[in-house]
């Protein structure tokens, strides 16, 4: 079962909001058409992937507490490394909201932190089955974020 947060609703409805927010004419030329479509779903998708993502590393933190400390720290550079990310996207949208072009350094905020998240995370290594199952949904996520990243740069003109 998928747990969503409400940060996670009210973040993707502000993104879909910032569409109705801007002007028209940088609407039309930004997002027109499909790619349109495409750019308002990978936004929302990198917020859902990043919220998901907090849920299975705050597992991951529980199944490293007791057994393995170093794993842990890194668990939790990763979760602030996913939280960056997720300010960083709280950034952009609210200059999306504000029919504003977002930040240039917000986009290099979320790329930083999703490569600092996935350094931490790949940095694990471990025989604990059920943490390495964990693990890897983890990177799933990551990755899925990051594809979700891609196509807002590729989209979100």
């Amino acid at each position: 079962m998928v747990c969503i947060s409400a940060v996670a609703i009210f973040s993707s409805l502000l993104v879909v909001s910032g569409v109705f927010a801007a002007p028209a004419k940088e609407i039309a030329a930004r997002q027109a058409g499909n790619a349109g479509l495409l750019c308002t779903l990978d936004r929302l998708s990198i917020i859902l992937e990043l919220d998901e993502m907090q849920g299975t590393l705050k597992n991951l933190t529980q199944e490293f507490s007791k057994s393995d400390p170093t794993s842990a720290s890194n668990v939790k550079t990763a979760i602030d490394s996913i939280t960056g990310a997720q300010g960083a996207v709280g950034v952009i949208i609210q200059a999306i909201t504000a029919g504003q072009q977002p930040p240039a350094a917000a986009r290099t905020q979320v790329e930083g932190n999703l490569t600092a998240a996935h350094d931490a995370l790949t940095s694990i290594n471990t025989t604990d089955t059920t943490a390495s199952a964990t693990l890897m949904t983890a990177l799933t996520e990551l990755s899925d974020a990051g594809a979700a990243g891609n196509g807002v740069l590729d989209n979100c003109n």
